[in-house]
């Protein structure tokens, strides 16, 4: 069972030096060990206190106490994770998790040091961040962002490598089940930190993790490959629809202007008005929003007509012959 692990980890070559995101539970406790001793010396885990729960000082410790085997620097992020009203506790939660890894990835030669930082000084930048995510991980994903009525977009999942703010940042395990991974682990010996939350069904991806994967275990064994090949799949579609909406915006404008937009297909004016609204304004209109937008374009057909919808965190209205938006 572990050949799957060791054969991912052998095609893994990131740039270096690395950091390796580590909660203490038992995926990121493999990956790090593993790559650890694939790249010694040029490895440092990236541990990020959530301030969420009980039991996070003891994942800190944990981790601590690891690293500390594994002659591995540690860097350690205190954030208040806590989600706005209306924000899902998820999403917040990976936000400050992302922002916290990119600002210990930096280290003290970049970027000065924040108060919640904690690390030793003249640790040096890092070329890559890893996460510990794998194909079961993978299929969640899949299944959440259906139970959302995603596009393809958001069927795309998530992706095995990509590069922001000049910092690579892979998912080297992305095709390893999750019970590999734990099978890798525990022939080395080594424990790791369970997180009560991974068992609470009030949140709906421990929902489908408990009762639908089993399902599909026992009905489609090949899952995990299938729902990756659909993922790709996915991904490859959402490029082909980023660049047509990319040419689309060039020829009409940005903010888009009202009779160039009405040129294009309906199918092609949401795609332009999703990418300009998701990469201008970094907001993403619900299907209802969207729709409503594009029958509120279809019907300006006079300089009298106003428009002025809610789209996201803010607002769509038109400026003269144009599209706005305010928040």
């Amino acid at each position: 069972m572990t050949r799957a692990f060791d054969a991912a980890m052998d095609r893994f070559r990131p740039a270096l030096p690395l950091g390796v995101a580590l909660s203490g539970g038992a995926d990121s406790t493999a990956l790090l060990h593993a790559c650890a001793e694939r790249f010694p010396g040029q490895v440092h885990a990236l541990h990020v206190h959530h301030g969420l729960q009980v039991a996070a000082d003891g994942f800190e410790a944990h981790c601590r106490a690891l690293c500390e085997r594994l002659n591995v620097p540690l860097r350690t992020a205190r954030v208040d994770a806590r989600h706005a009203a209306g924000d899902s506790p998820e999403d917040a939660a990976r936000r400050h998790r992302y922002e916290a890894l990119r600002t210990l990835a930096e280290g003290e030669n970049r970027g000065g040091r924040a108060d919640d930082i904690r690390r030793a000084g003249g640790q040096p930048a890092l070329a890559s961040i890893a996460f510990a995510q794998h194909a079961d991980d993978q299929v969640e994903t899949v299944l959440l962002a259906l139970s959302r009525g995603a596009g393809v977009a958001g069927l795309a999942a998530m992706p095995g490598h990509w590069r922001r703010g000049g910092i690579d940042w892979h998912r080297p395990l992305l095709e390893v089940a999750g019970a590999d991974v734990r099978a890798w682990l525990s022939a080395r010996g080594e424990d790791w930190v369970e997180d009560p939350t991974n068992t609470d069904e009030r949140y709906t991806r421990n929902r489908i993790r408990a009762r639908l994967l089993p399902a599909l275990e026992a009905a489609f064994p090949q899952f995990r490959d299938t729902f990756a090949r659909s993922a790709s799949h996915a991904a490859e579609a959402a490029v082909l629809l980023r660049e047509l909406a990319e040419a689309d915006l060039q020829a009409i404008g940005q903010p888009p202007r009202i009779a160039a937009l009405r040129a294009l297909g309906r199918e092609r004016q949401g795609n332009a008005l999703r990418h300009w609204l998701r990469t201008v304004h970094g907001t993403t209109p619900s299907a209802a929003q969207l729709g409503e937008l594009l029958e509120q374009i279809a019907a300006c057909a006079t300089r009298g007509h106003r428009i002025r919808i809610k789209v996201g965190r803010g607002f769509v209205v038109r400026e003269g012959d144009g599209l706005g938006w305010y928040n």
